[in-house]
């Protein structure tokens, strides 16, 4: 291990729970671009062109590299197209682009082995390169698994040997659904799995000499996707090792689910110092995915900076725990806490209070004939009205928060609840009998006015934090609550004002700017937080977004967290060079007909590649599986085969009518 700072603690995956640090990794050279140790986080992609059309291949690699991309990655998936790839790199070099390349293998040594030879880095799927996934459960012996392993080495080895003589880099990548038959019988569909089947190939490159490796733990589930990087940063450090981490969300889908998705999985770990390259893949064009990863980067290159450059200021730790464990919040008057959903909170203060139409931004559906409301899946909870008082009569079970000065003098306070400072709760001498929100902060805790708020069985949290690492200093207040037994429901609050969204100049370069960046932003701030289990709640303030989008926003962070189900969920690849049909139209048909089958996972992939393994966390699979053929999956099942792409999405419906879960749209 040439680069490693302190040594974590057993059961820690980062540097610090409490201050940004990045975990330090050892230096691997890719062409021009090396990556890890004290270089910046790399910013890569992969083409969606066929590898063989060399002129397609290179004028999207620029579009690319223009767009940011530091590395380029291209699909291999047989030895022509390897040999290709040296066509394309010289029709780069020729137009000024020596961006270095990357050659995507599945299943095929040989293509690898030509690919090595000619281009700066390879990545290999430790899943399907040398073992085999083909849903058999076999029951191995140690020494039948052994016998396995030495199996693999041998098919693994040469492609070694090539990358060392040739000085070409390596990437070892897990995909959570491609684990080999081997790797499930013994550890199951896991982080651990994925973990492991990883270490295994890495232990034979450290066996051979080799050293020049990245590690990735890919899921199209941000929570198991996390929790398999924490865990290979714990197993790495015990063996020795600090590979650089290659981060991303496989398959995660397009607009604002598909930023919502990666920002949940990547941010959660770039918060925590993890991460040394970044591929954010959407079922877009490629070079739409490039800003997206830089826009999370560039926080991370200027925290550290930032925060050196802040007044000082600890936060409060009245736990060391390296473990963050769920926080089992107690029900509050069937509002909020206990087992029921995370609760969505919407300022609207600044909409027209006359008009009650308003409410559709928050999912609300006004019937004018009749006078009322429908709920929809993604309705909001509660709404913030401070000091104001609308006009019309709100639906009945639409809570409702004002400012405790306001409330107070309210004559009917049904379904409107307070909203407190520490100190303003403490001086009342009327308080809501059902439900009582209080403003808190870390540093609250050590106050006497804390300790009056204990024994109260109306009082939600709500914690809010302006200090420049605020998720570490959120899921530290949690930390705190649990360490001296406290169990009130929290609402996690972040606010976002303009300057927020700005560049270091302070210039805003584009209307959409403020509302992607508070995709990126607000689903990592809060999503790190809903992924380990904290917070029954969530409330993201942005003066500068619509308030529909902030509503639709909430739910998704939600949702990608796996805390609150309210729509379909696709799970699309971004497409590539092997993708046997348009993605990104497909996708949208698809969308358009079954986006109000809540709760349903859906995959649309492009080729067997993406297919059964990849696709494991959905309830129906789309997948290409030649010309104008799809075949239709239920769960990693094959339903029906090489079914015309004219019919495909009619036939997939048939199938989930016939699973009873077809619901006609309203």
């Amino acid at each position: 291990m040439d680069t490693k700072n302190a040594i974590l603690l057993p059961g820690a995956y980062c540097n610090s729970k409490t201050s940004y640090s990045r975990f330090l990794t050892r230096e691997v050279t890719i062409g021009d671009i090396p990556m890890g140790a004290h270089h910046p986080i790399r910013i890569q992609s992969m083409t969606t062109i066929d590898t063989m059309d060399t002129q397609g291949s290179i004028e999207q690699t620029i579009r690319m590299v223009d767009a940011g991309c530091e590395y380029v990655r291209i699909t291999a998936p047989s030895i022509k197209e390897a040999e290709n790839l040296a066509n394309i790199k010289k029709g780069l070099v020729a137009r000024g682009y020596n961006v270095p390349l990357v050659a995507d293998i599945h299943f095929t040594p040989n293509a690898a082995e030509v690919a090595a030879r000619l281009i700066e880095k390879v990545r290999v799927n430790p899943g399907n390169y040398a073992d085999k996934k083909k849903f058999d459960q076999i029951d191995y012996t140690d020494a039948a698994y052994q016998g396995e392993l030495e199996r693999i080495y041998k098919k693994f080895a040469p492609l070694v040997e090539i990358c060392k003589n040739y000085g070409t880099a390596m990437r070892i990548g897990t995909n959570h659904g491609s684990l080999s038959d081997r790797i499930m019988s013994r550890y199951g569909d896991t982080p651990e799995g994925m973990v492991e089947s990883a270490l295994e190939f890495i232990r034979i490159c450290e066996d051979l000499n080799y050293y020049n490796l990245c590690v990735s733990m890919k899921s199209s589930n941000p929570q198991v996707m996390v929790k398999a990087y924490r865990l290979l940063v714990e197993k790495m450090v015990a063996e020795n090792m600090n590979y650089p981490l290659h981060l991303g969300v496989t398959e995660a889908g397009d607009g604002e689910d598909g930023r919502v998705k990666s920002a949940v999985g990547i941010g959660t770990l770039l918060e925590d110092g993890l991460g040394d390259t970044v591929r954010v893949s959407l079922t877009e064009e490629p070079e739409k995915e490039a800003p997206v990863a830089i826009a999370l980067v560039n926080r991370y290159s200027r925290r550290k900076t930032a925060i050196e450059a802040a007044p000082k200021r600890e936060i409060l730790t009245l736990s060391n725990e390296t473990e963050t464990k769920a926080y089992e919040a107690h029900e509050v008057n069937t509002f909020v806490g206990g087992s029921l959903v995370p609760r969505v909170i919407v300022d609207i203060t600044k909409e027209n209070l006359k008009d009650p139409f308003i409410l559709t931004a928050v999912g609300y559906r006004y019937d004018a004939i009749n006078d009322k409301y429908h709920m929809g899946d993604q309705s909001v909870d509660f709404v913030y009205l401070g000091a104001n008082l609308p006009s019309f009569t709100l639906p009945g079970n639409l809570k409702v928060l004002y400012d405790y000065n306001t409330w107070i003098n309210l004559a009917d306070k049904a379904n409107k609840h307070p909203l407190y400072s520490l100190v303003e709760f403490n001086k009342a001498t009327t308080k809501d009998p059902v439900l009582n929100l209080v403003r808190i902060s870390n540093t609250d805790l050590e106050s006497d006015d804390f300790a009056q708020l204990v024994a109260d069985k109306t009082i939600v949290f709500l914690v809010e934090t302006d200090y420049l690492h605020g998720m570490a200093d959120q899921r530290q207040f949690f930390a705190n609550l649990q360490a001296i037994g406290i169990s009130i429901p929290v609402i996690i609050k972040r606010s976002y004002p303009v300057s927020e969204f700005s560049g270091p100049k302070g210039d805003i370069m584009n209307p959409e700017e403020p509302l992607s960046k508070l995709q990126l932003y607000a689903s990592t701030d809060l999503g790190a937080l809903l992924i380990d289990g904290l917070g029954s709640g969530i409330w993201i303030d942005s003066p500068a977004t619509a308030t529909q989008h902030i509503a639709s926003l909430s739910f998704g962070i939600l949702q990608a967290t796996r805390s609150r189900i309210s729509k379909t969920e696709y799970i699309s690849c971004p497409s590539c060079g092997r993708t046997l049909f348009d993605l990104q139209e497909t996708t949208q048909m698809i969308r358009s007909r079954t986006n109000h089958l809540k709760g349903l996972k859906i995959a649309i992939m492009g080729c067997i590649v993406n297919g059964p393994g990849e696709m494991a966390d959905a309830d129906y699979g789309y997948v290409g599986a030649g010309p104008d053929k799809i075949t239709l999956y239920r769960g990693k099942k094959v339903v029906k085969k090489n079914v015309s792409s004219a019919k495909a999405l009619d036939e997939l419906i048939d199938i989930i009518k016939s699973d009873d879960l077809w619901v006609d749209e309203e």
